[in-house]
């Protein structure tokens, strides 16, 4: 089958190749791919930032498909259902992480499309534990976004509580800024998103999304309009969801005391200047949030069957497994929201 595969380290080393094609097994399950989205992580492996121990590898995590194959131990899918898995395709299962489900942050996990081969092909094999079959109101193109969603869904909703009469700031207006301010939204909350000049057309899409207000930081002062809409106090909760040091620092002093940041974006560098006087100072609940768990999964799904996410506005491309370079292409010009690979 053909599979885009990151071939070894360093810079692009990805091409379309030949391999074997995958058959179920014990409590696997084999998938015909029906779309991927390309993450921004891919985009990361892409340019070799991050260090692919596992190399060669078929990349793609965010996917749906339809089940063709399932192995003697399976019981709960069956040949024909339309799925989507989470990333974890193993864990330990013996430490206090795995015994709570919190596979996100067992130490020996593996996930599809890092460590094991991924989505960007025209099969891919998951294990029983993680798949979810969809309710008939979710397309197989939405599906594909389950995963961000459910990294969006664990920030908003399991590392915190949104109240209906919460004033909400996100930085950053790419997918996952813009699926975490529906996922906000969705609560009742008002939302306030920033971005840059360079942003303009998610931020207008973000508009259309029903987001309260959009600010170019670049263009409008921040500090006056978070203000504005919460009587000088400051928002209660703010997510980054850029990784940018400078927005994260703008973030912390317009949260409001003893309210809560919650850090989603990744940074480039691990150590960084964060603004701790604020933290401290204004007594802020300063969140870490790393990828989802099971529980997340749920939640983004009941979101997406009850119309609560607009999906179809953020799938701006769709590009065939033989166009996955132009698809990656556009995703690294930001010239598309979200982009789809179609196997």
């Amino acid at each position: 089958m053909k599979a885009v595969t990151k071939l070894k380290s360093g810079y692009d080393e990805m091409e379309l190749i030949e391999i074997d094609e995958p058959s179920a097994y014990d409590d696997k399950v084999k998938i015909k791919v029906a779309y991927t989205g390309i993450c921004g992580s891919d985009i990361h492996t892409f340019k070799g930032e991050y260090n692919s121990k596992n190399t060669p590898v078929v990349l793609g995590h965010e996917f749906s498909g339809v089940v063709v194959e399932v192995g003697k131990d399976v019981t709960r899918v069956k040949v024909g259902d339309r799925v989507t898995s989470e990333t974890t395709f193993t864990t330990c299962g013996e430490c206090i992480y795995c015994q709570e489900k919190d596979y996100n942050l067992c130490p020996n996990r593996t996930g599809l499309g890092t460590q094991v081969n991924g989505s960007m092909a025209e099969y891919v094999i998951a294990r029983e534990e993680s798949i979810h079959v969809l309710n008939e109101k979710v397309s197989l193109e939405a599906a594909a976004l389950t995963e961000p969603l459910a990294c969006c869904v664990h920030a908003a909703l399991e590392k915190t509580m949104i109240a209906e009469n919460d004033t909400v700031l996100v930085f950053g207006p790419g997918p996952i800024g813009l699926l975490l301010s529906q996922v906000v939204k969705a609560q009742g909350a008002f939302v306030i998103l920033a971005g840059i000049t360079k942003d303009r057309k998610r931020l207008d899409l973000a508009k259309e999304l029903g987001i309260d207000v959009v600010v170019d930081l670049l263009k409008e002062d921040l500090n006056e309009m978070v203000y504005q809409y919460t009587d000088g106090y400051g928002a209660d909760k703010v997510f980054d969801c850029s990784g940018a040091v400078p927005a994260v620092n703008q973030g912390l002093a317009l949260t409001k005391k003893k309210g809560t940041f919650v850090q989603v974006g990744l940074f480039a560098k691990k150590a960084n200047e964060i603004d701790q006087e604020s933290i401290i100072q204004r007594e802020i609940n300063y969140i870490g949030c790393r990828s989802q768990k099971p529980s997340s999964w749920d939640i983004a799904l009941k979101l997406l069957e009850d119309g609560k996410i607009d999906t179809d506005k953020m799938i701006t491309k769709i590009v065939s497994l033989a166009e996955w370079r132009t698809g990656f292409e556009k995703v690294m010009a930001g010239d598309e929201i979200k982009v789809l690979i179609e196997s």
